[in-house]
């Protein structure tokens, strides 16, 4: 099976933003680096035009095996674990899309 791409789609309630990237900064971010989950991710972004309120993140694995097991290794991570707990009361709904590299063009 071809890399697989996982782009995570969180909107943020309104006016929680700032909390969001506080909580990234400062506990989400430093816990992704510490286990070694960070080495998947290509970026977080926020929405700035379209539906706004959005933080989107995109990652890339190797394939379905790869990506069911770093999302399996990081949910047992206590310190991010930790983070989500504090995270999900700020959040009103997530949406995850599996995307393909297309035969051409560059890949990231």
């Amino acid at each position: 099976m071809p890399v697989i791409y996982e782009k995570r789609t969180y909107s943020v309630t309104v006016g929680k933003m700032s909390e969001v990237v506080s909580l990234y900064k400062n506990l989400g971010w430093p816990a992704l680096e510490a286990g070694g989950f960070s080495k998947k991710l290509i970026g977080y972004f926020t929405s700035d035009t379209g539906e706004l309120h959005q933080l989107i993140h995109l990652w890339r694995f190797e394939n379905d095996e790869d990506r069911r097991a770093h999302w399996q290794r990081l949910f047992e991570d206590k310190d991010f674990m930790a983070f989500a707990a504090q995270l999900r009361p700020l959040l009103k709904s997530q949406a995850n899309q599996l995307l393909l590299a297309a035969p051409w063009g560059p890949h990231p």
